[in-house]
């Protein structure tokens, strides 16, 4: 009977189990989604989402707890400098793990797990590229309007030269 397990041992010890989840969070903070069995994936999000949490507010406390967890200088300040900003207004459920069918080799189910922010597909509420639709009619109407408000100065338009002008037929004969 499983009477009081908690979490998923994963078929590891636990010395086997924490470098585990230490070294998949890293990936994961590092390349923002990897792609893992479903076990693991539920077990990673477990262990990551409370380092996520205490990456929302940068202090050097928080700095040593995450780095304790992590056991990588290169993940702790990826983390806190480039995830912790994207993440800050959000209470939590910061990964998403999408099933994506069974391994080939022995069958696993796998799954991808990713940060839920850095994915530009499935987050609605991204700031969009706002681009307007340009319209060439609409633009040169402006501007005869614009010249047609504007005083009118005469310009006085310089006839080219003789010279001017055989030096312009050699160029395009040669």
């Amino acid at each position: 009977m499983r009477h009081g397990k908690k979490f998923n041992h994963l078929g590891r010890t636990a010395s086997h189990r924490s470098a585990l989840l230490s070294n998949m969070a890293c990936s994961l903070i590092e390349h923002k989604r990897i792609n893992t069995t479903v076990a693991k994936a539920k077990a990673l999000r477990v262990y990551v989402e409370p380092l996520l949490t205490k990456a929302k507010e940068d202090t050097t406390h928080n700095r040593r707890i995450v780095f304790s967890y992590l056991q990588s200088k290169e993940a702790v300040t990826e983390l806190f400098r480039s995830v912790a900003p994207k993440i800050a207004e959000r209470n939590g459920g910061y990964t998403r793990i999408i099933k994506t069918g069974f391994r080939q080799g022995d069958a696993a189910d796998m799954a991808l797990i990713e940060l839920v922010d850095f994915n530009e597909l499935y987050n609605p509420n991204a700031d969009e590229k706002k681009t307007t639709r340009r319209s060439r009619r609409a633009t040169t109407a402006k501007k005869e309007a614009v010249v047609a408000d504007a005083p009118k100065v005469e310009e006085k338009v310089e006839e080219p030269t003789a010279e001017a002008t055989d030096s312009t037929e050699e160029k395009t004969e040669e």
